[in-house]
């Protein structure tokens, strides 16, 4: 059964991120707050985090649309190519928030993202989140658990999120009821901003 462990974002506990980075570290997988709904997440690094992850989405790995999610614009140059001046000041614009940018990834993607063409990249405006990124050192790759089928409590919920995925995952953290939109997804891939979800967050494109 996971662990159980809430944090409060105002001042998220060091002994506790530093017991969640820990679990993550060793291939565990998290369930963590975002600023839109609860995320499922594993290490970028971790292979076998994230067939787990794969595996319970029910898709292949290799073709699996998760976000790369990083604690600041500091690792874009990491997984995504080179982009032009308007799209970086739209994305600094925008972020931390609750967007979610397809871009084009770059030949530095993790192996088994290889073949994939592009990249979503989330910075949630969430402390907890940003926190325990920057302490594992690297980001998270992460799908959130918003299933428009699923009573919303079961997603916000976070006694409710471990009673449903305690058996499924590592950690859930509690970082406080949680929203119940799903981030605002935009491709930025063509050149031209296309909005291909309309989520949580409104950003003039």
């Amino acid at each position: 059964m996971a662990e159980f462990i809430k944090i409060y974002e105002e001042n998220p506990n060091p002994k506790d991120i530093a017991r969640i980075v820990s679990i993550v570290k060793a291939g565990g997988l998290i369930i963590y707050p975002s600023d839109t709904v609860y995320a499922l997440g594993c290490d970028i690094t971790n292979n076998r985090a994230l067939e787990r992850v794969a595996k319970i989405k029910g898709v292949k790995l290799a073709k699996a649309n998760f976000s790369f999610v990083c604690k600041d614009l500091s690792n874009l140059s990491d997984y995504v190519k080179q982009i032009d001046t308007a799209t970086f000041k739209l994305l600094k614009r925008a972020l931390p928030g609750p967007y979610t940018f397809i871009l084009p990834g770059n030949n530095n993607l993790p192996t088994v993202f290889k073949k994939k063409k592009e990249v979503g990249i989330r910075v949630p405006d969430n402390l907890i989140t940003t926190t325990i990124i920057d302490v594992l050192g690297n980001p998270i790759v992460s799908t959130s658990i918003y299933d428009e089928d699923e009573v919303i409590e079961y997603m916000t919920d976070p006694e409710l999120i471990y009673e449903k995925w305690g058996d499924l995952v590592d950690v859930v953290v509690d970082g406080g009821y949680g929203d119940n939109t799903p981030s605002t997804v935009i491709d930025l891939t063509s050149g031209e901003p296309i909005l291909i979800r309309e989520g949580k967050g409104s950003l003039e494109i």
